[in-house]
């Protein structure tokens, strides 16, 4: 990376990204959410499909393809709608999933972890937001008339290194929101309340109502998320 960029460079752009990347936004809130419902694995592997969808994004706005994309309103909007729709597909399978075992158990992961990979993976890459947050903010940091190929690796480069960060800082809140919903759970199950509870449904709409909040985001501003 050193031969790409100055260290100094890195540290900076690290440093911002930490600060932009680590705000709450829609990424944030679904890897939470999903990690309180159903334990800290499924959140753990959440992370994975989520950051494997922002590394495909960072390839794309070095080969100029985000830029194409948000170049073109029509391109722009149905990414954006498809993904508010795979939300709101979230969120009626969320409240229509039996569970693995015992009824009602709301602390066990869905039945399949290669679909919560799969659900992150494609929340992100519906989700055009990250091209314009890659365009708006990687180019503040490149070296001084950087062009040509050299831009082009300077970019893949910095969006790397902005995966890698959200990484670490997704897994922070997915570790530590599964911890959270465990030990609630555990409180619930000493009060007398056991793990099961009468109305499971019931239980479920939370989570299903921040997946059509996230979907409503999406199709309501054009800001980066």
């Amino acid at each position: 990376m050193s031969m790409v960029l100055e260290p100094t460079q890195l540290v900076a752009f690290a440093a911002a990204s930490v600060v932009l990347v680590g705000m709450p936004g829609p990424n944030i809130v679904y890897i939470t959410t999903l990690s309180l419902a159903h334990g800290t694995r499924a959140g753990v592997v959440s992370v994975l499909g989520v950051e494997s969808g922002t590394a495909v994004w960072a390839f794309a706005t070095a080969l100029g393809l985000s830029a194409l994309i948000a170049a073109s309103p029509v391109t722009f909007a149905v990414l954006r709608y498809l993904g508010a729709a795979y939300l709101v597909h979230l969120a009626v399978r969320e409240l229509r999933r039996r569970q693995d075992g015992a009824p009602g158990r709301l602390d066990q992961p869905p039945a399949s972890l290669r679909r919560v990979y799969a659900d992150g993976l494609l929340m992100n890459l519906l989700n055009p937001k990250v091209a314009l947050f890659f365009l708006a903010f990687l180019p503040q940091f490149l070296s001084p008339g950087a062009t040509g190929a050299r831009a082009q690796a300077e970019v893949l480069v910095l969006g790397l290194v902005t995966v890698l960060v959200a990484l670490a800082i997704d897994l922070g809140y997915a570790v530590g929101a599964g911890a959270l919903g465990r030990r609630l759970r555990t409180r619930r199950a000493a009060r007398g309340g056991g793990s099961t509870p009468r109305h499971p449904r019931l239980r479920r709409l939370p989570v299903a109502g921040v997946y059509l909040a996230i979907a409503a985001a999406a199709v309501s501003t054009g800001s980066t998320a």
